[in-house]
């Protein structure tokens, strides 16, 4: 098969960019097109392929600010020059903005969503709270909903990364969905025989919806370690704000992480998530989560086995579920099981047999 490749941006290796990689591994001959790659900011196996970038590449600042082109991403996108090669699949990685590229010529066209864009219909109120970017956001949004419905016309079939996200594609684009797990590389993220430490986790990008700002005034209040893995637009605020015992430790290697995980006593995920792979990563490694009980994260940990759930997003309900955690035993290996259902061999198998439908 002649196969085309699409990614929002290539910026550095998260979860969506996991998932990418085990479909370039898939696809090793494919064109990559992406909005925009800082070179180097992704693993050696996105790194080696074709890569197509779009007119967003050559803006000033795109490389840090990318952000702030969102207004133009749909003239970016409907002018994006693919070649008008006949492609048999071009496969769409997608939460922002890619999927609406014009393949003419494909003979099908499969959207692999992360989420239909959170700050267009859903958690925008969480995006930029209370200053200008905010305001700035709700002046665009009602033409960038317009947008993405209409980019809709360049998918066939999507395929959502848990039900919480499928769901949202129904009620949202008004469009079927079937779900298919992301990855989570089990291999690498394994338990050893480090007691666990008193330190509780925070891991992930700063940024307003992941509501870091939970676990530090709960810690504040609750007078236990806390070390804060990640960088985002939240960083420095949170930073000043914060008590003696919160650690920010910045971005970290995987091998690092991975340590934390194995030492940690609990992962703190306060935040409302897609799916989230970061606390399947900490089960892989032993560790049981602490987590707000709504979104993709009902779906990844099983509450009162792997981890327990807070019922509110509010600092009293995180202190009486960290309380409750605290009176619990947590079996290694339950985690350990629990984790091993998303894995890297069972993600490829999954989207090889849809694709082979």
């Amino acid at each position: 098969m002649k196969v085309a490749l699409i990614h929002d941006w290539l910026t550095g290796m998260r979860g969506g960019e996991k998932c990418l990689e085990v479909f370039c591994e898939m696809f090793p001959s494919a064109h990559l097109y992406t909005l925009m790659h800082v070179p180097g900011s992704v693993s050696k196996t996105i790194e080696q392929m074709d890569i197509r970038t779009s007119a967003l590449q050559a803006l000033p600042g795109s490389a840090r600010h990318y952000r702030y082109y969102l207004p133009l991403l749909p003239a970016i996108v409907e002018s994006w020059n693919t070649g008008g090669e006949a492609y048999d699949l071009v496969l769409s990685s997608c939460h922002c903005a890619c999927k609406g590229a014009k393949f003419p010529s494909a003979k099908r066209r499969v959207c692999y969503c992360f989420t239909p864009m959170r700050y267009l219909w859903c958690q925008s109120e969480n995006y930029y709270a209370g200053n200008w970017k905010q305001l700035a956001l709700g002046a665009v949004r009602g033409p960038l909903k317009k947008w993405d419905l209409r980019s809709n016309r360049q998918v066939d079939e999507f395929i959502g990364i848990s039900d919480n996200v499928s769901d949202r594609i129904r009620r949202f684009y008004k469009r079927d969905a079937v779900t298919i797990y992301p990855p989570v590389d089990t291999e690498f993220y394994h338990p050893d025989n480090r007691k666990r430490g008193d330190f509780y986790l925070v891991a992930g990008a700063l940024e307003p919806y992941k509501r870091a700002d939970l676990a530090i005034e709960a810690l504040r209040k609750w007078n236990r370690p806390l070390k804060i893995v990640g960088k985002g637009t939240m960083l420095e605020s949170l930073r000043q704000g914060a008590p003696p015992n919160v650690e920010f430790l910045g971005w970290r290697s995987d091998e690092e992480i991975r340590d934390l995980y194995r030492g940690a006593r609990a992962l703190i995920f306060p935040g409302e998530e897609d799916f989230g792979i970061v606390p399947l990563e900490a089960q892989a490694c032993g560790c049981p989560v602490v987590a707000y009980g709504a979104g993709g994260i009902l779906e990844t940990v099983r509450d009162g086995e792997t981890g327990i759930f807070f019922k509110e997003p509010t600092t009293e309900s995180l202190i009486q579920s960290l309380e409750q955690f605290e009176k619990m035993a947590w079996d290694p290996t339950r985690l350990r099981a629990q984790a091993e259902r998303f894995s890297r061999p069972r993600f490829r198998r999954e989207i090889e047999a849809y694709l082979k439908k």
